[in-house]
């Protein structure tokens, strides 16, 4: 059998070149159309698109982002449909991914460490 064995050692989807692309272009398309729907949501302002995972069947694609907004979560589920729809305008595939939004993880801890790292820098804040 020519190609990659077929093991645990590579990991997940977004090992695959097709997927690698599938989730670069899913990205930029909703980065973009995010960027446009701010001006008319203010919960959408400042939402940054950090990744999309899509699973190998192309049927559901997590989309991981961050924002200043509490709200922006809601915001997302709310316009899942519309942005769903334009992804399959001009993604041209044969099956559009179902979305999925989630807060990205890294951003999140990220800001936990940034936090601990400035109360250990700054003697004045301790209680």
């Amino acid at each position: 059998m020519a190609g990659r064995p077929r093991d645990r050692a590579y990991g997940g989807a977004a090992d695959f070149p097709r997927t690698r692309r599938i989730n670069q272009l899913l990205r930029q398309v909703l980065a973009q159309e995010i960027e446009r729907l701010a001006d008319a949501d203010e919960r959408l302002r400042m939402v940054t698109v950090t990744e999309v995972n899509t699973l190998a069947d192309l049927r559901n694609a997590t989309v991981y982002f961050s924002s200043l907004s509490d709200d922006a979560l809601a915001a997302l589920e709310q316009r899942r449909p519309s942005l769903q729809a334009l992804v399959g305008r001009q993604a041209r595939m044969k099956r559009t991914p179902k979305l999925h939004f989630a807060v990205d993880p890294g951003v999140t801890e990220g800001a936990k460490i940034d936090e601990a790292l400035r109360r250990l820098s700054d003697p004045s804040d301790e209680v």
